[in-house]
């Protein structure tokens, strides 16, 4: 049942956050708290999907691999840089679109994927080779984009904290689960709980996030036709890719997910921490979160569709 009313699950967590926010915006600072939590949960339940020996086989698919890295990291870039002049002159703000949109998504990603038939193993064994990707390579993209005085602000802390408490973490404790002779059971139950789990996720993101958006919604309303034509674009580029590496269906569509989904929730506590002259690049990253999980509740029905 609630696999079925998936969708309406999530618009509706996306609503009751984005009210509880406006309502309360003194709370925002304890959902916040609870994001972590929340999002290791949901990937560790994700991980327990996904036996450790399917993920062995999966990091020996060069193939998917190299697809996943073409499109987070060369076509990606370049769609960034075609629509990179028709940003708005407010140099934060530049700064919060280049942030979230050159850092592929490592993390709900696999889920989505896995929503629309996508290879969630397959995602899953790219996880830790794009996260460490796009460490070293974002600075050198914004030095490009922006030039040194603002590729300077990137830190390398944020990442390492999120690599650990959302991915090493929570995959590490599916493995020792899946040891135990009762894990397979435990992981069947667990299973049950990714829709209520991503459902609490997107609400407690979107109530945290809310306060700071304040009345002032000139930002958001600014970079918003961005972020939709970037997931317009990015459906039939990933495609592209993926028929370009001759891939099947399953790993045709985890490849168009990993190409779309950006990196906002691990790339927040970065654009939180800029200067306060940079005040308004987090309001840039939070607007993606938004508009992406709306695109992505509409990618789980529309990119079976195109193959």
């Amino acid at each position: 049942m609630l696999e079925r009313h998936q969708v309406a699950l999530y618009l509706g967590a996306l609503a009751v956050g984005a009210v509880v926010g406006w309502a309360a915006p003194a709370a925002g600072p304890g959902f916040e708290v609870v994001i972590t939590p929340a999002l290791a949960a949901l990937l560790y339940v994700t991980f327990l999907q996904v036996p450790a020996a399917e993920l062995g086989r999966s990091l020996r698919d060069g193939r998917f691999l190299g697809a996943a890295l073409v499109v987070n990291f060369v076509v990606v870039p370049l769609v960034v840089a075609a629509m990179f002049a028709f940003l708005p002159e407010d140099r934060a703000l530049r700064l919060g679109v280049l942030l979230v949109l050159l850092t592929p998504c490592v993390d709900y990603v696999i889920v989505f994927s896995g929503l629309a038939g996508g290879s969630s193993r397959r995602l899953l064994a790219a996880t830790p080779l794009l996260l460490l990707a796009q460490l070293l390579l974002l600075p050198g993209f914004l030095f490009l984009f922006l030039g040194s005085e603002l590729a300077g602000v990137v830190e390398i802390g944020p990442f390492a904290e999120a690599f650990a408490l959302l991915i090493a973490l929570p995959l590490v404790l599916a493995w020792l689960t899946q040891r135990h002779p009762s894990g397979r059971r435990f992981a069947e139950a667990a299973g049950t709980t990714m829709v209520p789990l991503m459902a609490l996720v997107l609400l407690v993101v979107v109530a945290s996030q809310m306060p700071r958006l304040g009345g002032d919604l000139g930002p958001v309303l600014a970079v918003v036709p961005f972020y939709v034509l970037f997931l317009v674009i990015m459906a039939f580029a990933g495609l592209g890719v993926a028929r370009l590496f001759t891939l099947d269906t399953p790993a045709s569509r985890a490849i168009v997910f990993t190409g779309a989904t950006r990196n906002s929730l691990v790339v927040l506590p970065l654009a939180l921490a800029l200067p306060g002259g940079l005040a308004v690049a987090p309001v840039a990253v939070v607007t993606q979160t938004l508009v992406e999980v709306v695109g992505m509740v509409l990618y789980v029905r529309l990119v079976p569709r195109l193959g």
